[in-house]
């Protein structure tokens, strides 16, 4: 029989001389089937179990060049958490993590890591990186179902007090980061309940609300003052912030304005923006109407307009809430979608069509003021744009329609202009974007943005890393 030690040995792929063998089998996570998630909510990857996480870790050659550190926007020390979970030292993997990071549950199962650490992987030349990502997942998890909680040591109080405006994961970083750094934070959120875009924007398949809840309450652990129906703009200026003895203020709202094809028809029934479906699904739990009071019409025959992890969200809650035929309509083609490739294959095997090359140009009324069909216009690609894709280009005479009783429009967001209209010396763009210098610092004197007031529409992990640089300015400053 194998010895313990010879068979870590045998699973890390060492031969006996000790020079370590690639071992490139990438363990999948188990997930429910498309059958089975497609009549619920609950969460479609079910995650690693221990015997599993071990085994996946082991895979971790341990670079002496940390390439993957590097790919991470804040940074995680993710050969240190890798090479402490191989010793089976979760506790002590959960620490690193958290040195980095306050939200390694979201992040573990929300950041895009194929194209990020993952994507800076060793080991992803050879087409197996390390899942980075569901092992930040698993440790989080295995905290949560220990009982466990590991705390960074909390620095003197410093005497200086910072207001938060927005409790998404840009501003949950910079709380936590200044919190730890010993500043009094109080954190400003205008809903009822903590964590922004977390809880109003991913569904609860992807993302569940109590994963959200218990990393919000970790970041109140740490000293910050959370108070919920609190609108910056109306309830308090900004400059009224500054003149009630705070010494910093750091901005957070995200980008909850949507954008519309401002073609005819967009105002009939049963014609939503992402932003009001998804809210309405996953804030308000429409989902499980009639305990939540807050239902949504659905249709039979839906159409999702976009191409982005919003419109996979859309659609996909959309099968789940009984819709027969969905459809997501996207002006380029597959290869230039920003979804993230595991979001597009999930849709697919849930049985959303995908229909390409093709845009909106109207929406037709029933003759009752609901939507009852659309006529779209057949595309091409052009040359690349600014952004590096291949431009959309229409082709004449190519219209047609197709019969759909809903819509949902997911085209992107932009910042609600509320706190820019009342505060005349804070610099925006024309899209209404917040401008920064390189260290988060806005044109405003002791105003820091980050996140999707700056981005417009970015990911988590991006408004986490915007967030954590200007945490670091913001204590430089408050340090003098």
């Amino acid at each position: 029989m194998m010895s313990e030690a010879g068979e870590h040995t045998a699973r890390r792929g060492e031969t006996g001389g000790g020079k370590p063998r690639l071992n490139l089998n990438r363990l999948e996570m188990p997930k429910q089937s498309p059958g089975e998630r497609r009549r619920n909510f609950s969460e479609v990857a079910t995650g690693y179990t221990y015997e599993m996480a071990m085994e996946e870790a082991s895979r971790c050659i341990q670079c002496k060049k940390r390439n993957c550190r590097e790919g991470c926007p804040v940074n995680v020390d993710i050969p240190d958490f890798i090479r402490l979970l191989q010793q089976g030292n979760v506790e002590g993997a959960s620490r690193v993590l958290k040195a980095k990071t306050s939200l390694p549950g979201i992040c573990g199962r929300v950041c895009p890591q194929e194209s990020q650490c993952e994507h800076a992987c060793t080991l992803n030349k050879k087409g197996a990186p390390i899942a980075i990502g569901r092992l930040e997942r698993f440790i989080a998890d295995w905290e949560r179902t220990e009982g466990t909680v590991t705390t960074p040591e909390i620095a003197p109080s410093t005497g200086k007090r910072v207001a938060v405006v927005g409790s998404g994961p840009s501003g949950l970083t910079v709380a936590s980061d200044l919190a730890i750094r010993g500043h009094a934070v109080t954190m400003f959120e205008a809903l009822h309940v903590a964590g922004g875009v977390l809880m109003y924007g991913i569904p609860e398949f992807r993302l569940p609300k109590d994963i959200v809840q218990r990393e919000v309450r970790y970041v109140a652990s740490l000293g910050v003052d959370i108070r919920l129906d609190t609108v910056i703009g109306i309830n308090y200026s900004l400059d009224e912030l500054l003149n009630a003895d705070y010494h910093a203020v750091y901005l957070a709202t995200g980008a909850g304005l949507p954008q519309f094809l401002g073609v005819p028809g967009e105002n009939l029934n049963m014609v939503y923006s992402a932003n009001e479906f998804l809210t309405r699904t996953n804030l308000m739990k429409a989902y499980l109407h009639p305990e939540y009071a807050t239902p949504v019409k659905m249709g039979k025959r839906v159409a999702v307009i976009g191409g982005g992890n919003v419109a996979m969200d859309s659609a996909r809650c959309a099968v789940r809430l009984g819709a027969r035929e969905v459809y997501v309509i996207y002006r380029r083609t597959r290869r230039e979608m920003p979804a993230r490739l595991e979001e597009v294959e999930n849709a697919e095997e849930e049985g959303i069509h995908f229909h390409f090359l093709c845009t909106p140009t109207a929406f037709i009324s029933d003759g009752r003021n609901n939507v009852a069909a659309m006529e779209l216009l057949r595309m091409k690609l052009g040359e690349p744009d600014a952004g590096g894709r291949r431009r959309p280009v229409p082709i004449p005479g190519s219209e047609y329609a197709m019969d759909i009783d809903t819509v949902v429009v997911s085209l992107g967001t932009s910042p609600n202009p509320l706190i820019a209209s009342t505060t005349p010396d804070l610099e925006t763009t024309r899209r209404g974007t917040v401008t920064i210098d390189d260290k988060g610092k806005t044109s405003k004197a002791l105003v820091w943005a980050g996140g999707d007031i700056v981005s417009g529409g970015a990911t988590v992990i991006s408004a986490m890393g915007e967030g954590r640089r200007a945490a670091t300015a913001m204590h430089e400053y408050l340090s003098r």
